[in-house]
């Protein structure tokens, strides 16, 4: 990122970091939690990656404006229909992990609703079913008006997560298109603990 870019580092990690507390007490206190109830007293935490701004990019909106209608396969077997609202591209540079430049893409969904959602945004990387899980990762996006095409966004990788159906197989959820696969890894947000 440039300089018009900047974050405060500190501040960003300490709300990640809150983010992520919250989000453990869920899973371990709150009677909708994806842990069963029998496990929830060992719980002791997801496990993450080290967060790491260099996975906050920004992001280069196309808006469908006859949204396509995808049909995306779930962990049941079943199929959900989708509507692809949105193509976000966004570069990507870390030497770290051997990868020194590149433009990448992901598809934002949102299924047929009236009601106001979140950008659906599902996700594979390299990390998937080594690092992460095996059904891949989801993000949400929720700008603060409709987008239009040439609009930014910010895509935090650091904010991904593992859907529910890892933790009990009484979810259903759906798992990333085909489309949605990145030829890249991404170690950050929401790992596996091996």
């Amino acid at each position: 990122m440039d300089d018009s870019d900047a974050i405060d580092v500190d501040r960003w990690r300490d709300e990640l970091e809150s983010k992520r507390a919250e989000k453990d007490e869920f899973f371990a206190e709150h009677p909708q939690s994806p842990i069963p109830p029998d496990e929830r007293d060992s719980f002791d935490g997801l496990a993450y990656f080290e967060p790491d701004p260099d996975y906050r990019v920004r992001a280069r909106v196309e808006v469908h404006d006859d949204p396509e209608p995808v049909y995306v396969e779930t962990t049941a077997g079943r199929e959900m229909r989708y509507l692809r609202v949105a193509t976000l591209e966004f570069d990507l540079e870390r030497e770290a992990e051997g990868l020194t430049g590149g433009t990448f893409g992901l598809h934002a969904y949102q299924q047929e609703s009236p009601n106001e959602q979140p950008l659906f945004v599902p996700f594979r990387d390299k990390t998937t079913g080594q690092q992460t899980y095996e059904g891949g990762r989801y993000m949400e996006l929720e700008p603060e008006r409709d987008l239009e095409t040439g609009d930014e966004v910010v895509l935090d990788f650091n904010l991904a997560y593992t859907p529910f159906c890892a933790f009990s197989d009484t979810f259903d959820c759906p798992l990333p298109p085909e489309e949605n696969w990145l030829e890249v890894a991404i170690p950050a947000g929401e790992r596996v603990d091996r």
